[in-house]
């Protein structure tokens, strides 16, 4: 019984309780202690064997030792799952880093150049159309064709010519 147990107490201190239950029954609880606040809750679930002194001699250390076994292999899969997670978490860090440093290479080359801003000076600036050349918005053409010279000037005589 106690080659068993010394396999978990080398990972862990246990607590051993013996109590008698009926005239002919014995209570044995084997409870292993957290090692930390963080550890996992399912590493210090309590086995409780009740039994006869007869049985418990007999079947005690097997039961025991399988007890054992299964609580390093939890403990062992507990860590490989952490480890598996801490793992896979780290490479989807790197890999958004690296998405976003591309994003930010590319970026900069991508964007075509500002047009460089000419100013004119006020002088040069006519804020009234020409007449006969203005246009609707959006560049549609005018409603009326621009007038010849030929008309502008009969309608600045007065009359009509033919």
């Amino acid at each position: 019984m106690f080659t068993e147990l010394m396999r978990l107490l080398a990972e862990r201190t246990v607590l051993i309780t013996v109590a008698r239950e009926s005239d002919t029954t014995i209570r044995v609880n084997v409870c292993p202690k957290r090692t930390s606040e963080s550890e996992n809750v399912a590493l210090s679930t309590p086995l409780s064997f009740i039994g006869t002194p007869e049985e418990l001699d007999r079947d005690f250390a097997k039961e025991l030792a399988a007890y054992v076994d299964t609580h390093r292999q939890l403990s062992s899969t507990l860590a490989q799952a952490k480890a598996t997670m801490e793992a896979a978490a780290k490479a989807a860090q790197e890999e958004a880093k690296r998405k976003a440093d591309e994003k930010r290479k590319a970026k900069p080359s991508a964007s075509a150049p500002a047009p460089a801003c000419t100013t004119l000076p006020a002088s040069s600036v006519n804020p009234e159309p020409a007449p006969g050349s203005a246009s609707k918005l959006f560049g549609e053409a005018p409603a009326e064709p621009p007038q010849s010279q030929q008309q502008e000037q009969q309608q600045q005589q007065g009359g009509l010519r033919l």
